[in-house]
């Protein structure tokens, strides 16, 4: 008997060792609670955060939250030693455009973002428009963004819209615009209406850091507003996870086992 328990124990203590490797090193699961990456990345969207882009630093060591048994345990719990460098193992810089998803540097939470401001870059946004480095970033109009007002997620949050108070089961309409960097990367950001983010001052990313916006700009809390103000302001390189690269599954309802809920479009879904 106390053989067989001492084999399980065994067996479930070497699948956490892996697990912890895996999740260190290789890839992060990740599921997308907000819509401040519509239409990008959707409420319900699972996929897998590659470690392994931008190298390694104390933020790639795991964070564990499961509220239901209280357990709260930080990146900064397990690796806050090699915290404060701002320096990375096998560190690549990461690419204007890509989608990252990085420790908050006051909270701690992960967030997930574009990158649109390197070190050095002057931000600025302008009646929706970004003006980068003094140029203006291109916008296109592409049409509406549709989705049924209902709850979504787990949070069951509603989404906001353009086309004002709408009731439950109808459309939501967001404007879609295709926003174009100066390095060529392309995706849809959409807009809800006139709000105070739409008209920012100048930022000017200091050595080191990162300036993210997210694709639904009305409804993001990122680098446009700073820490002191409860924003996200400028991203330390070594508060950086990794990069999205493909949506693995989707749900479209209160939970990722609700299997019949998934969507079926977004099977593998490349991240652009």
């Amino acid at each position: 008997m106390w053989a067989s328990i001492k084999e399980t124990v065994k067996t479930v203590v070497y699948a956490l060792l892996i697990a912890g490797v895996f999740r260190t090193f290789l890839f992060q699961p990740f599921w997308i609670p907000s819509g401040s990456m519509k239409e990008t990345l959707l409420i319900g969207d699972f996929l897998f955060v590659n470690k392994m882009a931008y190298g390694y630093s104390y933020a790639s060591c795991p964070t564990i939250i499961i509220p239901a048994v209280g357990l709260d345990i930080d990146a900064e719990d397990f690796c806050g030693v090699f915290k404060g460098g701002n320096e990375r193992l096998f560190g690549s810089e990461p690419e204007r455009g890509d989608v990252v998803v990085f420790r908050h540097p006051v909270s701690g939470r992960d967030f997930i973002k574009r990158l649109i401001g390197m070190p050095g870059d002057t931000v600025q946004v302008q009646n929706g428009v970004i003006t980068l480095n003094g140029e203006e970033v291109a916008q296109t109009e592409a049409g509406l963004f549709t989705e049924t007002m209902e709850r979504q997620g787990g949070q069951g949050n509603l989404p906001r819209c353009s086309n004002g108070a709408v009731g439950l089961g109808a459309d939501c309409l967001k404007q879609r615009f295709t926003e174009t960097l100066p390095n060529g990367t392309e995706y849809s950001v959409l807009n809800i209406g006139d709000r105070d983010l739409d008209n920012t001052g100048i930022f000017t990313v200091p050595e080191g850091q990162y300036f993210f916006m997210g694709d639904n700009r009305d409804n993001s809390s990122d680098s446009r507003v700073p820490q002191i103000s409860g924003g996200v302001g400028f991203v330390p390189y070594e508060d950086i996870v990794g990069r999205a690269d493909r949506v693995m599954f989707s749900s479209s309802g209160r939970s990722l086992l609700a299997f019949w809920t998934w969507r079926a479009d977004r099977y593998f879904k490349a991240v652009e």
